[in-house]
């Protein structure tokens, strides 16, 4: 978990439901894409979901052996449920789906609302009516493709933006 006291970076938190699928796999796929453009002493990722139905535990091992053989390490992260600082100390604060984004909107504070969005909002080639990234937990092998395909791609967008603000 952050740092409380470390401002200077730009902070990206990713959500969805459980925090074991789709948000760390978000997370290592930006923190990836981060290290690669040099810029990991700038920006401090993290992730979290906004039940605490998994709190504790490692990311799906589907969602691991997926991103494993794309080169991305989800080994070391393990489930936490959102908490209120995160509201006052994070920068971007995205939900990988509508219904995440809804509870999240419930529980921040107003005044820190505007830190609030969907990751899909980044992605160029996926922004043709796709605002959502979906839940693989019930599905197959093949979900977990698609959403870090979606996530590679939002990853990319993401990090132009905070790029173009510094």
């Amino acid at each position: 978990m952050m740092n409380w006291g470390e401002n200077t970076k730009t902070s990206v938190l990713f959500v969805c439901m459980g925090n074991i699928c789709r948000s760390p796999t978000a997370e290592a796929v930006f923190r990836q894409q981060v290290k690669t453009a040099g810029f990991e002493k700038a920006i401090y990722i993290d992730s979290a979901g906004t039940h605490d139905y998994h709190v504790g535990q490692p990311p799906d091992e589907r969602a691991q052996k997926a991103a494993g053989r794309r080169g991305y390490d989800t080994k070391e992260l393990r489930a936490r449920q959102v908490h209120e600082k995160d509201f006052e100390v994070f920068h971007y604060i995205l939900a990988m789906d509508r219904a995440n984004l809804a509870v999240l909107e419930r529980e921040c504070p107003p005044q820190y609302s505007h830190k609030l969005g969907l990751l899909m909002q980044y992605s160029e080639r996926f922004s043709k009516g796709v605002e959502e990234v979906p839940d693989p937990y019930f599905g197959g092998s093949q979900g977990f493709e698609h959403v870090l395909n979606m996530v590679e791609e939002a990853g990319r967008g993401l990090l132009n933006r905070i790029c173009n603000e510094k």
